[in-house]
């Protein structure tokens, strides 16, 4: 085992140790970094998912556009809905770092129920195109915006559960290190889902209505 020796360099200042010398990251910044790594493994996946909607947002086959299907106040709901679960979101991560337990139970409470909300409204838009006969197999483009904007609600989904999950741990551990790792990463989730939902309302349901 190596031993840091503090030397006095003649000026009034001791060596610090080397690198090698600190010994191993902690789990908190291993957990975080290999967190960031997923968000963006995720990112890129997404990326993809975008790239592949650009090319084909005009294959609609004779079919309907987006001009026909989208309704923007709906989606302006959902959008609405979304973002102020990210501030709730926010607030729960603070109430977590000061140790208060009934506000981050509220927290969490708000943050699912607008995700759910999201959740709901997004599945009757699905609906309500399948029943006109705009389902995935109708053309290239639907094809295209059912696999982008599922995807993100299908990420929506597990981050409900994940929501759910961690407060029972809070309930029944407390807030330990591992369940406030747990919670952050969460947290980064949440709000990279929210970025991503701004550029798919930006380039699929903005950008589709005016084409």
């Amino acid at each position: 085992m190596s031993v840091a020796v503090a030397v006095d360099d003649g000026v009034g200042h001791e060596a610090r140790p080397s690198a090698s010398e600190a010994g191993p990251a902690t789990k908190r910044i291993v957990v975080s970094y290999g967190f960031w790594i997923f968000l963006l493994s995720d990112i890129v996946m997404f990326s993809a998912f975008f790239a592949a909607y650009a090319v084909l947002a005009q294959a609609t086959a004779g079919g309907p556009s987006g001009v026909q299907l989208f309704h923007q106040r709906s989606v302006a709901i959902e959008t609405g809905c979304l973002l102020a679960s990210s501030y709730s979101c926010g607030l729960m991560s603070l109430a977590i770092g000061s140790r208060r337990y009934g506000i981050t139970y509220l927290d969490a409470l708000v943050t699912f129920v607008l995700g759910a909300a999201f959740l709901v409204l997004e599945l009757r838009e699905f609906a309500g195109m399948i029943a006109v006969g705009a389902g995935p197999q109708r053309s290239a483009f639907l094809s295209a915006f059912f696999t982008l904007v599922g995807c993100h609600g299908l990420h929506v989904t597990a981050g409900l559960v994940w929501l759910v999950v961690m407060m029972a741990q809070v309930a029944i551990k407390g807030f330990r290190p591992t369940v406030e790792r747990r919670l952050l990463c969460f947290s980064l989730f949440w709000h990279a889902l929210d970025i991503v939902w701004v550029w798919l309302f930006t380039v699929v349901y903005l950008m589709g209505v005016r084409s």
